[in-house]
């Protein structure tokens, strides 16, 4: 049986998101937007909520592409707060449409969102090598670093902790327990990259 992570557990969809997904460095735009109003919905809540709801946010929220989400209306707002599918915080959802507003004023000022969101390691993923859950940090100065440039940026619900986790989502940082068999697998996926 495969070493993993202890937060993962034994639920299918958690197992599946932890193997295939959780630390592997992200470019697209649509899904590092994606993960950013996913975190934020997650305040509050356990991420296996947020991993249940994740396909009705996408049908719900337009696949996340940004210009149609700047572009919601009250009328977009009636209809995201009566959908029993996603997180019915009213401001949650209202802060998904400005955060998506703000993504476009970066992706002008930068060329993409991806670009400002990686500078914050450098390009390239952290390597860490935690020993137990309990060593990994919830905040780190890079993760404060972002949160702070995101609320100056009009960003809701991107706090420093919730900065974090999108890190560890996107694969900013790889935070798979040494023992996981992931860690090494993340490991091995980012110095391929850095050589191609």
């Amino acid at each position: 049986m495969k070493a993993r992570c202890e937060w993962c557990g034994n639920d299918p969809l958690y197992v599946a998101y932890h193997d295939d997904e959780w630390g592997l460095p992200v470019h697209d735009e649509r899904r590092l937007f994606e993960m950013l109003i996913l975190e934020g919905a997650q305040a509050g809540l356990s991420w296996i909520t947020i991993l249940k709801k994740r396909e009705r946010y996408r049908k719900a929220f337009h696949e996340f592409d940004c210009e149609k989400i700047a572009a919601y209306t009250s009328r977009d707002m009636k209809r995201l707060l009566g959908d029993p599918g996603i997180v019915r915080n009213r401001l949650k959802v209202q802060s998904a449409i400005d955060n998506a507003r703000c993504a476009l004023a970066i992706k002008d000022e930068f060329g993409s969102l991806d670009s400002f969101l990686w500078k914050y390691v450098d390009g390239v993923p952290l390597q860490n090598k935690w020993k137990r859950m309990g060593d990994i940090p919830a905040q780190t100065t890079q993760s404060v670093a972002m949160s702070r440039d995101l609320k100056r940026r009009g960003f809701n619900f991107v706090g420093a902790t919730i900065c974090y986790s999108f890190m560890q989502a996107v694969g900013m940082v790889n935070d798979h327990t040494v023992e996981c068999f992931r860690s090494r697998e993340i490991r091995k996926i980012v110095r391929h990259d850095a050589c191609v």
